[in-house]
């Protein structure tokens, strides 16, 4: 795009609102839902699927969004 990576996300944030992490965290949890319902992939799968390096990065991450743990998720949202 060949343009400054602050000035991106103030262009960002002024059109919708939300900053380019709110953005990606957004996008990154939708997806993560989608894969603990639609998929029988394990956690760690999921997980790595999603670009974590680890699975307790994305347990940590899924919980601080949700409230809850991604195992907990699945087996209330199935």
């Amino acid at each position: 795009m060949n343009v400054h990576v602050n000035y991106l996300n103030r262009a960002v944030k002024e059109v919708t609102g939300k900053s380019t992490t709110a953005h990606i965290t957004e996008r990154i949890l939708t997806e993560a839902k989608a894969l603990l319902q639609h998929t029988d992939w394990n956690i760690s799968e999921i997980a790595f699927a999603l670009g974590f390096d680890y699975p307790t990065y994305f347990n940590n991450f899924f919980k601080k969004q949700t409230g809850t743990n991604p195992k907990a998720f699945r087996l209330i949202e199935v």
